[in-house]
Parts: C-alpha cells; structure tokens; sequence
C-alpha cells in the first residue's frame, strides 16, 4: 500500500525533549480531556507509525491488540480526530504534529481578535 500525508503542514518532529511522545499531552491537557480508550489508540498509533506520524493498520488489528469492539474503537478514533491529534481516512491514520491549532479549535475558525476579522472581510487596515 502506498502511503501519502494526509496533512502535510502537519508533519510531526521530535520535540524539544527527546521523545516522540511529546509531553504537550499532559501539559496541554490533552490526556485528561480523552476517554482511556482515545488514551490507549494514541499510544498505539504514536509507537506503531513511521517517522512521518502514518499507520494503515486494519480495523480488526487494532480492535484485537487493545482489546476494543469496533464501537468502542470508531469512537475512540472520532474522539481523537475532534482533538485534533490524528488525521483519519480509512485506512490510514496520521498522528499529527502538536503545532497545530488549540484543542477543540477548528482550522481556519476560534477566537480572533476584531482587527483579525476586519482584515479578513478587507474592511480594516
């Protein structure tokens, strides 16, 4: 199978500390914000992608080596694509950079500030 980013601006690096588990997780209070099932896919889909965040492994796999239905896993997997930690189109995952937008914020929306959304109509300097 042939493997492409799903969100190339997304690349994932190893972060400052040395660990492709980036401790962003806990300090940005990603791990208390996920069920433990979205907990256990992301650490299974961080230690089995390559060096670019991708993984293609199967539904059944997955579901069998963390011991989750397949209900338990889609929602599990919906969970983290709503966090924004992976990108998802079966049947390839890719876990994404932290670099990214805030938890719970969805490209190209969120806060901005008054000038920022004058700008954006070409109404203001």
């Amino acid at each position: 199978m042939e493997k492409h980013l799903l969100d190339p601006e997304r690349l994932r690096t190893i972060p400052p500390q040395f660990s492709w588990i980036d401790q962003r997780l806990v300090r940005g209070h990603y791990i208390e914000r996920l069920s433990h099932a979205a907990d256990a896919l992301y650490l299974f889909l961080v230690t089995v992608a390559d060096a670019r965040g991708l993984s293609f492994y199967s539904e059944r796999s997955i579901g069998r080596l963390l011991c989750m239905a397949a209900g338990q896993l889609a929602k599990a997997r919906k969970e983290l694509v709503r966090a924004d930690l992976i990108a998802y189109h079966h049947p390839l995952y890719q876990v994404l950079s932290l670099d990214g937008p805030p938890l719970g914020a969805q490209r190209g929306a969120g806060i901005c500030s008054i000038k920022e959304i004058f700008k954006r109509i070409g109404g203001a300097p």
